[in-house]
C-alpha cells in the first residue's frame, strides 16, 4: 500500500514539473522573445564578444521592447539573448570592461548575466 501512495506521488510530482517547465518554456524563455529589426551592435574591447540590440515591434496596442543579444566571436557558440526590456525603442550599448556591458543603463557580466523585464 505504502509503495502504492509513493508511485502516485512521484507521478504526480513529475506532471508538476514538466507542467511547470512548459509554462516557463512558453512564456517567460528569454531566448524565445521576437527576433525584432536590426538597431545597432557594439564589440568589447577585447573582440571576444558582439552585442547586437533590435526592436522588436508588438503590435497596434503594445509599446516597442529592445532585445539584445550576444555573439561570441572567438568561440564558436550560438548566439544567446542577453536582453528584453519593454516600453524601449532605442539601444545605447556602452562596454564598461572585457566582461562587462551596460545596455540602456543595465549593467550585465557577460556571458553569465541577463535582463529581461519580466523577471523584475
Amino acid at each position: 500500500m505504502v509503495k502504492k501512495v509513493w508511485i502516485v506521488f512521484g507521478s504526480f510530482a513529475v506532471l508538476i514539473a514538466l507542467a511547470a517547465y512548459g509554462v516557463h518554456w512558453a512564456f517567460f524563455d528569454i531566448q524565445r522573445v521576437p527576433e525584432g529589426e536590426y538597431l545597432t551592435e557594439s564589440v568589447s574591447p577585447d573582440g571576444r564578444y558582439t552585442v547586437r540590440a533590435y526592436k522588436t515591434n508588438g503590435g497596434a496596442t503594445v509599446a516597442y521592447s529592445i532585445r539584445g543579444e550576444l555573439v561570441f566571436n572567438i568561440e564558436d557558440s550560438k548566439t544567446k539573448n542577453i536582453y528584453w526590456n519593454y516600453k524601449e525603442d532605442i539601444a545605447v550599448i556602452n562596454w564598461i570592461d572585457d566582461d562587462t556591458v551596460d545596455i540602456n543603463g543595465h549593467l550585465l557580466d557577460v556571458p553569465e548575466e541577463k535582463f529581461d523585464f519580466r523577471n523584475e
